[in-house]
């Protein structure tokens, strides 16, 4: 699906007035700078995902690392196993950024999704006032009422041997007969102090800025950069009972006791055994 710019929105573009719609001009003045990661911000009024779009765009050769694409609507937005995202028009943040980390190792690009969750969770606490929680290994939760939700999510592709695109999705003012499924929050309903989305991108993209660079900087040692320890502690799945299910029907049971130098997550078997898990579904068994 071809996107369609902001710009061109029709007669509807003020039909919820408590979602007005982004300022590219404005975001662009904010992120855009000499020096600095982000080259160009694109608002599109809307598409199928922003995450192949940006795929094809790299591949075209039409986008250079530091692109932005955002839009205030995914008709076919996509999470981790081809799950869909769906939410609506101007009720959240649905970006994708392309990346170029070739200065790092590709053996720790996996570290991408994991860094972008630490970089939006503390976008969001200093620009929103809501405590977000990382749950291994994309998704991004708030308390509602006492119960930890789900508000977001990130997805992070190869794009050709040099690019990565991340995307991130963040639901901002939904409310609650709007919400996909019972276990869905937004920051609205979490308590934030905005739900301004121009502000809220800002801080995460610059966030995430700050991130990258120090990442870069350490040759994506996560260690060394403070990753490894930052994500650590802002992890809602360490400490608890989890089972991980895994591909080929198989799953595991075990304490979630870290996070290892691969970003994989450490399960303590009853059996004894620390096992690392890279890939598959956590299920929050027992509270933290």
């Amino acid at each position: 699906m071809t996107p369609r710019d902001a710009s061109d929105a029709n007669s509807n573009r003020w039909s919820d007035l408590e979602r007005p719609p982004l300022n590219a001009d404005a975001l662009r003045r904010g992120l855009v700078r000499a020096g600095g990661l982000w080259t160009g911000v694109e608002v599109v009024q809307s598409t199928g995902s922003t995450n192949s779009d940006l795929v094809a765009l790299a591949a075209a050769g039409k986008a250079a690392e530091g692109t932005v694409l955002v839009a205030e609507e995914q008709t076919s937005g996509r999470g981790r196993l081809d799950r869909q995202w769906t939410a609506p028009a101007r009720s959240g943040l649905f970006f994708s950024v392309l990346l170029e980390p070739g200065d790092v190792p590709v053996a720790r690009w996996g570290w991408l999704p994991l860094l972008t969750g630490v970089a939006v969770a503390t976008g969001l606490s200093r620009s929103a006032g809501v405590d977000t929680a990382l749950k291994w290994p994309n998704d991004l939760l708030v308390t509602v009422g006492g119960e930890e939700r789900k508000a977001g999510g990130i997805l992070a592709e190869r794009a050709g041997d040099n690019a990565v695109i991340v995307g991130v999705g963040i639901n901002v003012t939904l409310r609650e007969d709007e919400l996909p499924v019972p276990q869905a929050a937004s920051l609205a309903l979490a308590g934030a102090v905005t739900t301004d989305r121009d502000p809220l991108l800002r801080a995460v993209l610059r966030s995430l800025e700050h991130w990258y660079d120090k990442w870069r900087a350490a040759g994506g040692a996560p260690a060394a950069s403070g990753l490894q320890e930052t994500y650590a502690a802002g992890c809602s799945t360490l400490g608890r009972v989890v089972r991980a299910e895994l591909p080929g029907d198989r799953s595991i049971t075990g304490e979630a006791v870290a996070i290892d130098g691969d970003g994989r997550l450490v399960l303590a078997t009853e059996d004894g055994v620390q096992e690392p898990v890279g890939a598959g579904d956590i299920v929050h068994l027992r509270p933290a």
